[in-house]
């Protein structure tokens, strides 16, 4: 009779690690398919910037190590989220991805103030129009990283919680990243107003 019990106790913890275990994959799928919506995104910013660096090439010639920034910054940027693309729940992989996209940031934010002292390019039709997909871009990553941040918290939160983690552990699941905001802290600073 007592074997019966050590069979039964056995079966019933099996079951239960073995629906851990696949919330746990689904839960982080679900990140995966989070950082799928925020990579369109990212692919659209990064579609973006040749042609907002090629517009203002043509009034900027001094300025040719800004443009050369953004170009830099844009090219880091495609690795660092071809690398979160491939491990969407890796630390390592977003952190980087959240650098080089602040990185990105901040080279067009300083474009964009080197454009104020040029009013030809400021008036340019070309220069408005990408400047505004640009943000309402941005706009659209900042949803999509609410999404992704979501499914990172419920992922967290599964893996993390007593006993859950006692599977989450033994199958190598480990805590995934938030991703941070993709702008630079510049950008992200309340304007400063004189009175």
């Amino acid at each position: 009779m007592e074997g019966w019990f050590v069979v039964a106790l056995a079966v019933v913890a099996a079951l239960w690690a073995g629906r851990v275990y696949n919330r746990l994959v689904q839960n982080r799928n679900r990140i995966a398919n989070a950082f799928g919506q925020i990579d369109v995104q990212l692919k659209r910013r990064h579609d973006l910037v040749p042609n907002l660096v090629e517009v203002a090439r043509r009034y900027l010639a001094h300025e040719a190590a800004t443009l050369q920034a953004v170009t830099q910054a844009r090219g880091a940027a495609l690795g660092a989220a071809d690398a979160a693309r491939a491990a969407p729940t890796s630390a390592a992989a977003i952190g980087a991805l959240t650098a080089a996209e602040q990185a990105l940031g901040g080279s067009l934010g300083r474009l964009f103030v080197v454009a104020e002292d040029y009013p030809d390019l400021k008036a340019d039709a070309s220069m408005r129009a990408l400047s505004e997909e640009l943000t309402s871009t941005e706009n659209r990553i900042g949803f999509a990283r609410q999404a992704y941040n979501d499914q990172v918290l419920a992922f967290n939160d599964a893996a993390t919680r007593f006993p859950d983690l006692l599977v989450a552990r033994l199958t190598g699941f480990a805590p995934a990243e938030m991703l941070l905001s993709t702008q630079s802290a510049a950008e992200r600073a309340a304007p400063k107003v004189a009175f």
